[in-house]
């Protein structure tokens, strides 16, 4: 690779910066939640139709592979951003507000999908220059389970791919800052959902109904000790009941109520764990309360591991290019949620690195909120910390 190719694609992109907004605007004025990213999908291929690059659809979504020097020989590195809002109704008084009501782009997406566009352009126009190759990969369906990633997988996505980086914007940390962590990094996560159905009855005669509101109450308080409890201190593991549908009447017992929950753990024998205690939970409160019960248990995005090597030379690679917008880069931590790039990390070497993007009023915007909000300087340093890493893994 020409030496000077780095300083050719950081130039590149700071010509390009003011796009990168402007790509960012438009996306978070047009969001559309997950599996239904028809327009998104199409305004991202509109964007690559006269670039020198291969480009086709990819899953059993709207995913789109774009492929840089596909013939060429040598490494191939993928690197991908998703795409997919949230069914959310947005409450900012932006110029570029959501214009989809009920939908915003409220955890970056919008964000990362501007800055790959706009540095996979810049790539192309130093293709000649690349020793390998490169796989764009935008991503539908993060939000929702099973997501994107593993029909894009199994569409083939991945093969003949080396190893495979992505970058998450994040509002809880400053801006100027670039964060990695390796090892099991994001949680694995499942869902349930869960109907307790018994007998319902006047609230003057108990003794003719089973109540199920009282079995519903009884599971709520017995599944906290499952962490309490039953879990290795030292493991990470939560679990929590987001809904508990039990609306009624004053003098009415319900018959039924539905409840759904959510499980995030930091490895795979506390899932198993996690989920064996609540189904024991569910059949005792069963034969307690005389109830019948419903579990619908879906085990979904798995831990989130990052490569060590990988992640090492993301992070001295980034420090090495000395980045202007960059004040500090450092060990993330673990981080609370979960990620279904976690499935392209089981297939390949991964690396999934995080740039804040909290607004200069230092004030609480968090992700998935209707206040959600990004300092857009962030997108540049999104776009140069993976040209560092780009330039240099091909050097």
């Amino acid at each position: 690779m020409n030496p000077n190719f780095e300083s050719k694609l950081m130039t590149l992109l700071d010509d390009h910066r003011s796009e990168i907004i402007e790509l960012r605007r438009y996306l978070h004025e047009h969001p559309e939640v997950s599996f239904h990213e028809k327009n998104t999908a199409a305004f991202i291929k509109d964007y690559y139709s006269n670039l020198d690059c291969k480009m086709r659809d990819c899953g059993d979504g709207y995913g789109i592979v774009v492929d840089i020097n596909p013939d060429k020989p040598g490494k191939k590195l993928a690197w991908r951003a998703d795409f997919d809002g949230l069914a959310i109704q947005e409450d900012n008084n932006l110029p570029f507000k959501s214009q989809n009501p009920g939908v915003m782009h409220a955890c970056g997406h919008d964000g990362h999908t501007a800055y790959l566009l706009v540095l996979a352009k810049c790539l192309i126009e130093l293709k000649d220059e690349i020793n390998g190759s490169i796989r764009i990969i935008h991503q539908p369906a993060e939000e929702v389970a099973p997501g994107g990633a593993l029909s894009m997988i199994k569409d083939g996505a991945l093969d003949g791919v080396d190893d495979i980086y992505g970058i998450h914007v994040m509002s809880t940390m400053p801006t100027g800052t670039v964060q990695l962590h390796s090892g099991p990094t994001q949680t694995g996560r499942a869902n349930f959902d869960l109907t307790f159905t018994g007998k319902g009855g006047h609230a003057s005669m108990p003794q003719l109904s089973n109540d199920a509101i009282v079995a519903g109450s009884y599971f709520v308080t017995e599944l906290q000790t499952i962490v309490s409890r039953r879990l290795n201190p030292f493991d990470v593991g939560s679990v929590t009941i987001g809904s508990f549908d039990g609306a009624g009447s004053y003098n009415a017992i319900k018959g039924q109520v539905k409840l759904k929950g959510d499980v995030r753990v930091m490895n795979e024998d506390t899932r198993k764990k996690i989920r064996q205690q609540i189904e024991q939970i569910v059949n005792g409160v069963d034969a307690t309360f005389g109830v019948e019960s419903k579990l619908d248990y879906d085990d979904n995005y798995p831990v989130l591991i990052n490569d060590k090597k990988l992640t090492e030379n993301a992070e001295k690679w980034i420090k090495e290019s000395n980045i202007p917008e960059v004040t500090t880069v450092k060990d993330s931590g673990v981080v609370n949620a979960s990620e279904d790039f976690a499935y392209f990390a089981q297939k390949k070497p991964g690396c999934f690195f995080y740039v804040g993007c909290q607004p200069a009023d230092g004030g609480d915007y968090p992700h998935h909120s209707p206040s959600f909000m990004m300092d857009e300087d962030c997108l540049i340093i999104c776009a140069k910390s993976a040209a560092s890493v780009i330039s240099h893994y091909f050097a």
